[in-house]
């Protein structure tokens, strides 16, 4: 991105809806924890949310709806198995995310020992 002294303000609205249009999409507390229990392979609801700590059940389905209308997710139904099971997967498209969850998951890291003084991982 070029520095602020050297951004029009056309380019600068874009940048600034770009951001908000990924905000929309994983942004909020929950979205990016369920993507990540999900790439740890949790799948089926309840392992969700017992993986992405403190989350309601209601919470949950509302945000695995959202991701699964932005593309992120597929709801899987296996109408074969007694019960019937359902299965959330994230998409390929989802793929897209690896290099920002990478990106965020450093900066975390690394804001979290500046802040504290002390290694987390």
């Amino acid at each position: 991105m070029e520095r602020d002294s050297d951004m029009d303000k056309t380019k600068c609205n874009s940048y600034i809806n770009a951001m908000e249009d990924a905000l929309y999409v994983i942004g909020g507390k929950w979205k990016l924890r369920i993507i990540i229990a999900l790439k740890e392979g949790h799948k089926r609801f309840n392992d969700i949310q017992r993986t992405v700590t403190g989350i309601s059940a209601k919470v949950l389905s509302s945000e695995l709806k959202s991701m699964e209308s932005n593309g992120l997710v597929t709801r899987n139904v296996l109408v074969d198995e007694f019960p019937v099971v359902t299965e959330y997967v994230l998409t390929d498209y989802s793929d897209s995310l690896n290099e920002i969850l990478t990106a965020l998951i450093k900066w975390g890291i690394g804001h979290r020992e500046k802040i504290t003084g002390k290694p987390t991982i």
